[in-house]
């Protein structure tokens, strides 16, 4: 009989709430199996050995202080830190007082009614205490959801594009007067050649492909695009997605194709970049950190632009990642983590750490005025790249976070791809002739996702409009 009954609820189960289940099953044996007793003062549970020591002063320091307990902190592997935290968001396991956790691994957390989320409310603190205004508005989107926050932003990553302007201006290449894609895929085509003789071209323009998961999105946003609007409605198959990505993939094939696939972590792409096997990148500023550390031989080769736009006047900038620091449901003293949450984001060290550590602009805005962002960098042929972030950081576009986000993401790389395969195939090349079929691929990949976000009654649906899109994540 429980064979028969177990069978039942698992078949009337969604995916989504055998997840849940699933979690909740697991949290609750380590509840009851594994009692743990918490030792006095906060606890952080953190993702970055990296900001684990950038926070280190801050952390003695608070410590020190008498009337203050002592935070213990823990870093986790990303993977690790998810399930700790979804475990105890669905379970009912107590958490640490504080997370400080990645974009990616967020969304799951908002799947249920705004009041159950795992983390606490903090938009009317924030409002009272004018940090609404003291903090870059758009960076607080990936904290977001049905209109409240539920963590204060790490940073800001604008992206600007990065390229090699010592092979670029020795070609004698100006791209200063370079406004739009078209306009920079058409200024370095004549660098489209094999300079070798080898019958391979040595030089694309754009380090780019339809299987770039993080980098479609990044254009998409930069676009006018996006996943889900401001309440969280699903809109993957807009007329505007259908439109961006058809201009991608058309950049992507074709005889006349100007972009190129190079992946961006692994030691084979280095060596591509060094070769100036693709002349420029996508570039969020914690990617110039990245640069530095793993491709040093470019030092002095590499400067950055804003990115060119879509159009003419259009947005000049996008956003790639973040973190956020949140207090949990759990917290047994939120006004002390609240306290010790302002007193590590909102300093002026942590700012200044940053940006010399990792090259990360502060989502701060009082900081910004600070001459260490206007240093030169040896790097980037002497330019301040930290002024040139910060001038586009309160233009990055909005974001808002999904527990669907990942599935969606993943789906909008499956689109990208499908359609480029369709036209290699097919012989169809123009962002005009694509769009027709990107539509119907985008409607009928946004479906699969459309299923599990009408299970959840908590998110709201999409307009009965009669029409898909508009008003997305990056308007």
């Amino acid at each position: 009989m429980i064979r028969s009954l177990a069978s039942s609820l698992n078949a009337a189960l969604s995916p989504g709430a055998k997840v849940i289940a699933s979690l909740a099953l697991v949290g609750g044996a380590v509840t009851l199996l594994w009692p743990i007793e918490r030792a006095p003062g906060l606890e952080l549970w953190m993702f970055s050995p990296a900001h684990r020591e950038m926070y280190r002063s801050t952390l003695e320091t608070w410590g020190d202080s008498p009337e203050r307990e002592p935070v213990e902190v823990s870093v986790f592997g990303i993977p690790a830190l998810e399930r700790r935290l979804m475990g105890g968001i669905f379970s009912g396991v107590d958490m640490a007082d504080l997370v400080e956790v990645e974009r990616a691994i967020v969304g799951p957390a908002f799947r249920g009614p705004v009041e159950a989320v795992g983390f606490v409310d903090l938009t009317d603190r924030l409002e009272s205490e004018g940090l609404l205004d003291e903090i870059n508005r758009p960076s607080f989107g990936p904290w977001s959801t049905r209109g409240r926050i539920f963590g204060l932003p790490h940073d800001v990553h604008p992206v600007l594009l990065g390229y090699r302007a010592d092979l670029i201006e020795s070609a004698g290449i100006d791209l200063s007067t370079v406004e739009t894609w078209d306009e920079f895929g058409a200024a370095l085509r004549p660098m489209i050649r094999d300079t070798d003789g080898d019958g391979e071209i040595d030089h694309w323009p754009l380090a780019f492909w339809p299987t770039h998961e993080d980098n479609i999105e990044v254009l998409l946003l930069q676009g006018g695009g996006g996943l889900f609007d401001a309440d969280g409605r699903l809109i993957m198959d807009s007329d505007r997605n259908a439109v961006l990505i058809a201009e991608m993939v058309s950049w992507c094939v074709g005889p006349d194709r100007w972009c190129v696939d190079v992946d961006e972590f692994t030691n084979a792409s280095n060596s591509q970049k060094i070769e100036g096997y693709s002349l420029a990148a996508l570039m969020p500023d914690w990617m110039c950190n990245i640069w530095k550390e793993q491709i040093p031989q470019l030092a002095g080769k590499v400067k950055l632009m804003p990115l060119p736009a879509f159009e003419p006047g259009g947005r000049r900038t996008s956003v790639r990642g973040g973190s956020m620091l949140a207090i949990t449901r759990s917290a047994e003293d939120v006004d002390e983590a609240w306290a010790f949450a302002k007193e590590l984001y909102l300093s002026d060290e942590l700012a200044q750490t940053l940006y010399t550590s990792t090259d990360i602009v502060t989502p701060i805005k009082r900081h910004w005025d600070d001459p260490i962002f206007d240093e030169p960098d040896p790097y980037f042929m002497g330019q301040a790249k930290g002024r040139m972030f910060i001038e586009l950081a309160p233009e990055i576009p909005a974001r808002t976070s999904s527990p669907y986000f990942r599935a969606a993401r993943l789906e909008l790389r499956n689109a990208a791809n499908e359609l480029y395969e369709w036209g290699r195939d097919n012989g169809v090349y123009t962002s005009e002739e694509l769009l027709s079929k990107a539509k119907e691929i985008l409607e009928a990949r946004t479906d699969l996702i459309r299923r599990d976000v009408e299970r959840n009654v908590f998110i709201p649906r999409e307009p009965d409009t009669g029409e898909s899109g508009g008003g997305g994540e990056g308007t």
